[in-house]
């Protein structure tokens, strides 16, 4: 399952809309060893295509050496469809290469909503996930860690 905050559900669609016809893409870093999406970076579609996307490889490395010294990985790797269900494509499904990366899909065929659906995806098997979108991490079912010691 994946657990996100609203504010980016909302950056990762607002991102979507923006980039519309276009796909849009980037990731959501968060700490290592753990499965909490944090930080957002959108990327640039180095594909500028409707129907197709790739993270343009210097930016990429940028983004992965950031994520380094930051001791962050990337939690959420996310995309747009923007005329077809936010399902994976057979490109995407080859390109998936973080297998502990939740994939997140952003449709925005219909212009006054849209789909959001999350998958993991490793060696080409595609399993769909459910989403949970929280305000906070607090007190949300993962987020235990996080309650307050009230000893």
């Amino acid at each position: 399952m994946l657990v996100i905050r609203r504010d980016l559900v909302d950056a990762m669609v607002a991102h979507a809309r923006r980039d519309h016809p276009d796909e849009a893409c980037g990731v959501i870093a968060g700490p290592a060893g753990s499965d909490r999406p944090e930080r957002f970076v959108p990327m640039t579609n180095a594909e500028r295509s409707p129907t197709f996307y790739r993270f343009d490889s210097l930016e990429q490395l940028r983004v992965w050496r950031e994520m380094d010294r930051a001791d962050e990985v990337p939690v959420v790797i996310y995309h747009s469809h923007t005329a077809t269900e936010a399902y994976p494509s057979r490109t995407d499904i080859s390109y998936a290469s973080e297998p502990d990366a939740h994939y997140v899909l952003v449709s925005t065929r219909d212009p006054h909503e849209h789909e959001l659906r999350s998958y993991r995806i490793v060696d080409g098997v595609v399993t769909e996930e459910p989403v949970e979108v929280v305000e906070s991490y607090m007190f949300s079912h993962t987020g235990a860690d996080d309650v307050p010691d009230c000893r």
